[in-house]
């Protein structure tokens, strides 16, 4: 498995994880819980970014692995979404 493959499933895995905290957000009455909640989520769309520019580098430099990762993270790849 390449770099680019760990990279997209870590980034794919993130992003539901981000996902599913701003959906906690909602759903709770809690305002201490939602406000956890939702810096974790911001810090996880923190994440997310740099991943996400990071793969972006990864595969300008080995234009392969957009091939490798399209089952993974299919909307990525050097700009191009």
């Amino acid at each position: 498995m390449t770099i680019a493959n760990k990279l997209a499933q870590t980034l794919a895995s993130c992003e539901g994880a981000a996902a599913n905290l701003k959906s906690f957000a909602l759903e709770t009455q809690d305002e201490q819980a939602k406000q956890m909640y939702q810096q974790l989520a911001q810090t996880m769309d923190s994440a997310v970014t740099q991943l996400r520019n990071r793969l972006d580098y990864a595969v300008s430099e080995e234009p392969q692995y957009q091939q490798e990762i399209q089952g993974t993270y299919p909307q990525q790849g050097g700009g191009q979404n």
